[in-house]
């Protein structure tokens, strides 16, 4: 049986911000904390957004996201969220941020440690509806977890864990480029790859959706075609908007499922923190693709070359998919470069003595599942060291 579900308001334009009383009106949102982190908030967004809210409403601040977000920082917001009744929360921010905030919704209303929510521990059903509110404002085009109804959270244990439930999805997006244009260039090649893999990674995925399909066809293209522009030329407008956009569809179409692309980043992720996770889903990438070549609906349905086609590569439909995966592997090695992206994860600091860590975690991941051909131990330990 396909489920399709299409998803939550989205204010997207420049200019978008203006709109974000009106949305908390809309969400019921009356005392609002805003989840952040010390980067947004010394760049002035967090300043732009207080002008928009106040003096109409009380506005509190919770700025110490880390970069991987934690159970730890989770249960910081959630005691500023309770100490200043607060009614709703807005994420301005990456992922990182509006990731966190959505532990904090289901912590404002859920007892017990975070974990027992996660997917792989059965905890989507135990997600109520009775979540915070959240507005998600994205200061990065990448994780598209404003459109999303997942979070990725490292718990107390240490690991990185998904939450998913359609009652995560913020109630609404404001989608706005301007927010992005001073993005430094290395960040906006990160998490502009990010944007790019989730477009792939979820285009691949076996689950029949054919709108998500089309939408991460559509994302890929844009994303590919403006991410170098965005990365060089960064107050380009054109370029910021439509990567923007490619984020929000690649999120859109995540109800199809991620892969080992994902399964392995969260595991580097949860082992090293300090890995930024768009950067680790680009050197990855290449090494999946070869690795799903051989899978049956890739195959059958020619999605090697039909994304090869979306990012205007020389790769005719009747190639085998085998070699419109290597022309899409060598492109995207080849665009790494371009953007300043590290070679590999060695130049990360992986090692092969962390493999046999890293796999154990990728083959519990929410995502192994649901990559379109099943990985074993000895398939992750090959796609680890094509990426070393």
């Amino acid at each position: 049986m396909a489920l399709i579900q299409y998803i939550t308001r989205i204010q997207f334009d420049d200019g978008a911000l203006a709109l974000l009383a009106e949305e908390c009106a809309h969400a019921g949102i009356t005392r609002p904390l805003i989840v952040t982190d010390a980067g947004v908030r010394a760049a002035g967004i967090i300043d732009s957004v207080c002008e928009q809210l106040q003096p109409h409403m009380p506005v509190h601040v919770f700025d110490a996201t880390p970069s991987n977000p934690t159970e730890a920082a989770v249960r910081a917001a959630t005691a500023l969220y309770r100490q200043n009744h607060c009614d709703g929360l807005i994420a301005v921010g990456g992922g990182s941020a509006i990731d966190c905030a959505k532990g904090v919704a289901i912590a404002t209303t859920h007892a017990g440690p975070l974990a027992q929510y996660a997917t792989i521990e059965g905890g989507s059903p135990r997600i109520r509806a009775d979540v915070a509110p959240l507005i998600a404002v994205p200061t990065t085009s990448g994780t598209g977890s404003e459109v999303a109804r997942g979070a990725i959270l490292i718990v107390d244990d240490g690991r990185k864990l998904g939450f998913h439930a359609w009652h995560l999805v913020p109630r609404a997006a404001i989608c706005d480029p301007q927010l992005t244009l001073a993005l430094p260039p290395l960040l906006t090649a990160a998490t502009g790859m990010d944007a790019i893999a989730h477009c792939m990674e979820t285009f691949m995925a076996a689950a029949f959706n054919p709108p998500a399909d089309g939408i991460a066809l559509d994302g890929l293209e844009r994303g590919w075609s403006h991410i170098v522009t965005a990365t060089h030329d960064g107050g380009n407008r054109t370029a910021r908007r439509n990567l923007m956009a490619a984020s929000m569809q690649g999120a859109l179409a995540f109800q199809k499922g991620l892969g080992c692309v994902h399964s392995l980043s969260h595991s580097l992720g949860g082992l090293n923190p300090r890995l930024h996770h768009g950067t680790l889903n680009a050197l990855l990438l290449p090494a999946v693709l070869r690795f799903n070549a051989k899978a049956d609906n890739i195959v059958a349905e020619h999605r090697m070359q039909r994304m090869a086609r979306a990012m205007a590569l020389s790769v005719p439909m009747q190639a085998d998919a085998s070699t419109a995966a290597d022309a899409l592997s060598c492109a995207i090695i080849e665009r790494n470069r371009e953007l300043g992206l590290p070679s590999g994860l060695a130049a990360l600091g992986v090692r092969q003595s962390d493999f046999d860590a890293i796999i154990t975690h990728a083959m519990r991941d929410h995502c192994h599942a649901t990559n379109p051909r099943l990985a074993s131990a000895a398939d992750y330990r090959e796609m680890l060291q094509a990426s070393l």
